[in-house]
């Protein structure tokens, strides 16, 4: 936000708060409603950094807003509340309170990073590869817009980098149910699995074993013009992998050699990856 982390404290908000709270003598707090939007602010702010609850200091700024609307500090009491549900990791009201920032204010100075925080909200939930991925295609689908929209702000940087991280995990779920399939000889079901990897997710961490596992399906299903193909790519891009070496093990096992044969998908990506033929 503007070059200072959200829920940076403003300098002396300390001594007010203490002020506030009648450390002078009075044990009784006054009304929230007889102080400014100011002072409520930066009660919130202080309770968002020393309190042990997040959560504790969205009754702050959901005053501000409220008690001060139109103001400075209801706007910044806003994008606040964001945050701060975001910190409690209460995602879905995260997105909600971001929601309402760029909708109340779409050309504001922290409107970038409240489109931030939104796809923040999903990639935070990406759980274990194990689980289903539907969120990582919503975090993929901000972390984007994030990209898009506002390219020179301070956040496209972290998006474009949360944004392959998210990738790489698509591509890695489906690595884990080909192999699923592959242990237990459902070849077909295995290879549309790898074949996915490999055409969609060429830039993830995972074609070479994708490519690998693809040349063991089609070994077993007698499909060598497919296997040959696949260890060819393989070899082209990724011949110091491990899994090259394996793939053609395999391949010389049964007197065959990584080449481009055949004329099915995989040639098509032979002929886009190793010989740049997109068209």
């Amino acid at each position: 936000m503007s070059g200072r982390r959200p829920g940076a404290g403003f300098l002396g908000a300390a001594v007010l708060v203490a002020a506030l709270a009648g450390c002078a003598g009075g044990p009784q707090e006054r009304a929230l409603d007889t102080y400014t939007a100011e002072e409520i602010y930066k009660k919130g702010e202080l309770e968002l950094e020393t309190g042990k609850k997040p959560k504790d200091a969205l009754i702050y700024f959901q005053e501000v807003e409220r008690l001060y609307p139109y103001t400075e500090f209801a706007k910044r009491a806003l994008i606040m509340q964001a945050y701060t549900h975001h910190k409690a990791k209460q995602y879905p009201e995260a997105r909600d309170a971001a929601q309402r920032f760029l909708d109340f204010y779409p050309g504001d100075e922290d409107a970038p990073y409240a489109l931030y925080l939104m796809a923040l909200s999903y990639y935070d939930q990406i759980d274990d590869v194990g689980r289903d991925q539907g969120v990582t295609f919503q975090a993929l689908k901000g972390m984007r817009d994030v990209i898009e929209t506002y390219p020179d702000s301070e956040y496209a940087r972290s998006a474009m980098l949360k944004f392959e991280l998210a990738f790489d995990q698509l591509a890695a779920k489906e690595m884990e149910v080909g192999r699923y399939y592959l242990k237990r000889r459902h070849y077909a079901a295995a290879i549309n699995r790898f074949r996915t990897v490999v055409a969609d997710y060429q830039t993830t961490s995972h074609t070479a074993e994708a490519l690998h596992r693809l040349v063991e399906c089609y070994l077993a299903l007698g499909l060598t013009d497919e296997a040959q193909t696949a260890a060819a790519i393989l070899g082209y891009n990724y011949q110091s992998s491990p899994f090259y070496d394996d793939s053609f093990r395999l391949l010389k096992g049964k007197g065959l050699s990584p080449e481009a044969k055949g004329e099915g998908w995989l040639r098509t990506i032979y002929r886009q990856m190793v010989r740049g033929e997109w068209l």
